[in-house]
């Protein structure tokens, strides 16, 4: 039996303070009525008795003309004209809402896009066909407001609902992104021809050498994030793999191919997709007891999830979204789901690389050292995994095993399909920006000014290439000098006017 009223005055909801008292309507407010087992939106929907409308972080603050009437029907039309959809709160309450419902609403008002929209995603979510004839007057409208998301650019006709089916991705694994003030101005910040700008016109052999700078610093980086410290070998060899990013299409072998890469030595660690629960977070100090920040997804369901996710990334190649939300919605969907026991967080982040390269984002020959940013942005990018998984885990039901891991009650596939990735887009963004703005450029520079100190000891004192990295490290740990142990062994045979002249011309290429 559902509630009879939805709407209600709200000063304070679920920890957020409201801008001003108001009507909750919208998502919120059928969340809310309705108990759905779903995280609130991002912004709440609020009306104000002020008579004015504005955005501030969390909330949406509409004018009286906006309010709903207060139905559950009314709710829903309110909630995808000014909030987008929300595929998990559709997929949720679909599982309590009886067919007929939804029936008499498109029987109501067959016309209406809402309507079609809500009847479309019925069909779409469950693979349940309704009691409905199809529609065969109207135009076409698209499922995604791109007023409100980012939608595929290249819709596919649904003659059924006559709709234009824009979403960016498949049944099986969906993430949205809300338009926001900071992507519309990366977007149109043009990225991906700035860093053709960057790279245009280097010598082949410096545009060598900064690739495969980069791809080290990534690869140690990414080794960073998780904790360890490998041998210079398994950097180098990881490193590798990430410079064939883009060159082989998603596929769950080449997934399992990337993990072992990672791995190495698998005596200790199972590979290929769980087969148990997995969680990330700490044990009790005392019992063992698991302690989740974050709770992968049931491994009955990965097969499930895994194709659903590589089902999408294949249709992305193709419908014209943006590549960073592409990377965004698949790297950070991969990481959620956590499938293997370990390797995850590297396979997500070379993820990262291979969808821009495949996108045609990434110039040819070049990998973003999208890791080193992460590493520079460690608590944001901390903020963007837990923002989602604290968000969930009060849904996802589990109870401890005897060998202090965890085991998923029930389906939570859901949460893993369709969640919001708008701030995972944003960091990612800010990853990309950063990158492209300061660390290519500076090693570009570095390597240029290398190059110049290194032409002109050549021709002073005809050193061999091995004793000018020597030299060059030396200056560059002892702020511009030669040290005294360094004079008197590795660069004895300098005199001291020959070593003040070095410094000299360190100081003009690499300190002014």
């Amino acid at each position: 039996m559902f509630p009879t009223s939805f709407s209600r005055t709200v000063t304070v909801f679920h920890g957020r303070t409201a801008p001003e008292p108001g009507v909750l309507v919208g998502y919120g407010a059928v969340i809310e009525a309705l108990q759905l087992a779903v995280p609130m939106p991002r912004d709440l929907a609020l009306i104000s008795a002020k008579r004015r409308q504005y955005h501030v972080a969390g909330w949406r603050v509409f004018t009286p003309r906006h309010a709903p009437a207060d139905t559950l029907w009314a709710h829903l039309v309110f909630a995808l004209k000014y909030e987008g959809l929300d595929l998990l709160f559709f997929n949720q309450l679909f599982a309590q809402l009886p067919a007929p419902t939804v029936e008499e609403w498109v029987r109501h008002a067959p016309q209406s896009r809402y309507a079609r929209t809500v009847w479309f995603l019925y069909e779409w979510l469950l693979a349940r066909r309704l009691d409905l004839p199809d529609l065969l007057q109207g135009n076409y409208v698209p499922v995604v407001d791109e007023h409100l998301q980012y939608a595929a650019a290249t819709g596919v006709s649904v003659p059924r609902q006559r709709l234009r089916n824009n979403l960016p991705g498949v049944a099986g694994f969906c993430p949205l992104v809300h338009k926001s003030a900071k992507l519309e101005q990366y977007l149109a910040r043009d990225l991906a021809g700035r860093a053709a700008h960057v790279l245009r016109g280097l010598h082949a052999d410096v545009l060598v050498r900064t690739s495969a700078f980069l791809l080290l610093k990534d690869s140690k980086a990414s080794f960073t994030i998780e904790g360890e410290q490998p041998a210079p070998i398994r950097a180098l060899r990881w490193g590798r793999a990430i410079g064939q990013a883009g060159q082989h299409p998603l596929s769950h072998e080449e997934l399992l191919r990337l993990q072992q890469l990672v791995i190495e030595n698998s005596r200790f660690v199972r590979l290929g997709y769980r087969t148990e629960g997995g969680f990330v977070g700490e044990h009790d100090r005392q019992t063992g007891d698991p302690i989740p920040d974050h709770v992968s997804a049931r491994w009955q369901d990965l097969e499930s999830l895994m194709g659903g996710l590589l089902a999408a990334a294949a249709h992305l190649e193709t419908a014209g979204y943006p590549p960073v939300l592409t990377a965004a919605a698949l790297a950070f969907g991969f990481v959620f789901i956590h499938p293997f026991v370990d390797g995850n967080g590297r396979v997500h982040r070379y993820l990262i690389h291979h969808l821009l390269a495949r996108q045609g984002f990434t110039p040819p020959g070049i990998i973003f050292p999208v890791s080193a940013a992460i590493l520079a942005h460690r608590p944001a990018y901390r903020q963007v995994l837990e923002g989602y998984s604290h968000a969930v885990l009060e849904f996802i039901p589990w109870q401890k095993t005897a060998d202090h891991n965890v085991e998923v009650l029930t389906d939570t596939s859901a949460y893993y399909r369709y969640f919001d990735a708008t701030a995972q887009a944003e960091f990612l963004f800010d990853c990309v920006a950063y990158t492209l703005e300061k660390t290519i450029p500076q090693e570009v520079a570095y390597l240029q000014r290398y190059d110049a100190l290194k032409a002109w000891l050549d021709e002073r004192f005809q050193m061999p290439d091995k004793l000018v990295a020597v030299l060059i490290r030396f200056l560059e740990q002892n702020q511009g000098l030669l040290s005294k142990r360094a004079r008197e062994k590795e660069f004895a045979l300098l005199t001291p006017e020959e070593a003040e002249q070095i410094q000299q011309q360190y100081a003009l290429h690499f300190l002014e």
